[in-house]
């Protein structure tokens, strides 16, 4: 169940539609001076070095951030997201990486707050490592994001964004997302709420966003980026997805441009697509 290491897959190119999602949410929530709170449910370790063992075995981020490093032409909002990747590689040379708590913590104002969950245990103590020691500005948690999500809703400044990114090794884990959601909804519908999927072959990945939609959001926002075809064997990751409930009005503009662009950068076969939709009152 805690076997899942993001540091194998760190940088890919799932985490860059993610992280660009995430640093699109996190400035529009900053426009405002009111404080805002980032609950990360399923935060890893929040830091990873790509010139490590994990990182290399796999070597996904040289198909991901990897080939967006250099380019010149890269479209707003990914040129912001590769900008904050260069503020922990000062050198010009790849070799760190930022989550999805590191992401967050450079975005926050003194006002603001930061809650993160991290189950497995190496993954915590790297986690409580780099981003302990802040006081009530940042807490970390050995626990189970998805229990403990409801005592954190609402926030007291009833602005927040959640970040909800399981590993999907469970099946429940689809299951127990929708669940967790629904409650969440019911007791802070306005808050905003990013959902990282894979695209597999599997049924639940490809029935989730339905129940996703099927939560009754009046507004969302679903961008996908699938970088091949399925495999014939039916076996692996060909992309993944981002779900964002409540987005900003202005995001769905933004992604037009990048997510086609993304798909001749980041494609490896003709499978190659993406899906940009969204729903607003």
């Amino acid at each position: 169940m805690l076997s899942y290491r993001h540091s194998y897959h760190a940088g890919n190119h799932a985490d860059v539609l993610k992280h660009t999602l995430q640093i699109q949410l996190l400035r529009h929530l900053a426009q405002k001076d009111k404080a805002f709170w980032v609950i990360d449910t399923h935060a890893g370790a929040g830091l990873y070095a790509l010139d490590s063992v994990h990182a290399e075995k796999l070597g996904e981020y040289r198909d991901g951030i990897g080939r967006l490093w250099s380019r010149s032409d890269l479209p707003e909002a990914l040129a912001e997201y590769v900008a904050a990747v260069r503020e922990l590689n000062p050198d010009g040379s790849l070799r760190a990486y930022p989550g999805s708590p590191w992401l967050s913590q450079r975005a926050l104002r003194e006002q603001d707050r930061l809650r993160l969950f991290e189950l497995h245990s190496t993954d915590f103590r790297t986690l409580e490592q780099t981003f302990g020691g802040h006081g009530k500005q940042a807490l970390v948690y050995a626990d189970d994001g998805f229990a403990r999500l409801k005592a954190l809703l609402p926030p007291p400044s009833r602005r927040a964004l959640t970040l909800i990114d399981p590993s999907y090794e469970l099946r429940e884990d689809y299951t127990r997302l929708v669940d967790t959601l629904r409650d969440a909804l019911q007791r802070f519908p306005t808050g905003t709420y990013a959902i990282w999927y894979p695209m597999l072959s599997r049924p639940e990945s490809r029935q989730l966003v339905n129940h996703l939609k099927a939560l009754g959001a009046r507004n969302w926002l679903h961008a996908a980026l699938a970088v091949r075809g399925p495999s014939p064997d039916g076996m692996g990751m060909h992309g993944s997805g981002m779900f964002v409930i409540n987005p900003p009005w202005t995001l769905a503009a933004t992604l037009e441009p990048m997510m086609p662009w993304l798909v001749d950068v980041l494609g490896t076969d003709p499978g190659a697509r993406h899906i940009l939709e969204h729903q607003a009152d």
